[in-house]
């Protein structure tokens, strides 16, 4: 009886160590929802993050992704992280300006001018960032900016005033009151609903980067395309934290050591966009138009205001970061 009792015990003993390796070796079943197509350098991107991912757990963390908003719209996207929905995430970040003013300062036009200085207002702004999310229950993961944007319109924009009166496509805070101040009618269109909105005469006009031009084949809908190097936003990929804190130690080194890999890469892949995508554009029939002076005058004019509006929206996190970008 006694040796009956210690074989049982031991057996149990074993099966309960199983069970424990069996759930530390688990694939996490985690979702992850992105609102651009595959053709886009973004989600390129994102797949290449998730196969890292993959490498590096041995399998045991290979996210699922869902592309083009087919899971979650953008606008869901964020709070489908928050209440885990899905447990990684990826939006543009000035398209939550109504959520908070910090998310949208990379969407003040002009404010930076190139990549070098969109890289040093994002270096700032990360810990901003990272404890507005921390206090919503995410972990930021990295961040990515677009090309360049300039508008596109079917006939030649060489003054701001050539801009009112349009029917302007808007996707974030910053765009819909850009256009507002030059006299445009904004409408809010996502990026999947961009060609249907051109084609039934809700816009014609936007100001976006090459990429989404590409993404959107922007040659049957507009015949002009006039780079001004608008802005530089930036997409956020998170996590929710609850998610990421269940994983072992070594997988949570695993996606920052990835999502670090991926931010390096992204931002490469960035300037990359910048050329051959306006190149696309090109090539299909476009006409790239030469930004004129009065143009780049008049949206000066228009970044020093809308400067000037955040500031007021943002506080005193604001200003701390708009005196340290220009210091």
């Amino acid at each position: 009886m006694a040796i009956a009792r210690r074989t049982l015990f031991a057996a149990g003993a074993a099966a309960g160590s199983a069970a424990l390796i069996g759930r530390a070796s688990a694939q996490a079943n985690w979702q992850f929802a992105t609102p651009y197509p595959d053709s886009n350098f973004h989600t390129r991107n994102v797949r290449a993050f998730i196969a890292d991912l993959s490498q590096a757990t041995g399998g045991r963390l290979n996210p699922t992704l869902h592309i083009n908003g087919t899971l979650l719209p953008m606008p869901q996207i964020k709070r489908g992280v928050q209440q885990g929905q899905v447990q990684l995430g990826e939006i543009l970040l000035s398209a939550y300006g109504n959520e908070d003013p910090f998310f949208e300062v990379d969407g003040i036009p002009q404010l930076v001018t190139n990549f070098d200085e969109a890289k040093k207002l994002m270096d700032l702004a990360r810990p901003y960032i990272e404890a507005r999310f921390q206090r919503q229950g995410i972990s930021l993961l990295y961040m990515v900016p677009w090309p360049p944007s300039g508008f596109y319109t079917n006939t030649p924009v060489e003054s701001i005033e050539a801009l009112r009166g349009t029917r302007m496509r808007t996707f974030n805070v910053m765009t819909n009151r850009f256009a507002t101040l030059v006299g445009a009618a904004p409408t809010l269109v996502q990026a999947a609903e961009i060609p249907q909105a051109f084609a039934t005469g809700v816009v014609n006009a936007m100001v976006t980067s090459a990429a989404t031009g590409v993404d959107t084949q922007a040659w049957d809908y507009a015949k002009v395309f006039t780079p001004i190097g608008f802005t530089f936003t930036r997409n956020a990929v998170f996590v929710q934290r609850r998610a990421l804190e269940a994983l072992p130690a070594d997988q949570q080194r695993s996606v920052r050591e990835a999502a670090a890999t991926a931010e390096t890469r992204g931002w490469a892949m960035a300037k990359e966009a910048a050329e051959s995508q306006q190149a696309i554009l090109g090539q299909r029939g476009m006409t790239i138009a030469q930004a004129t002076p009065a143009l780049m005058e008049g949206m000066a004019r228009v970044s020093r205001t809308m400067v000037d509006e955040w500031l007021t929206r943002a506080g005193d996190d604001g200003r701390a970061l708009i005196n340290a970008y220009r210091a």
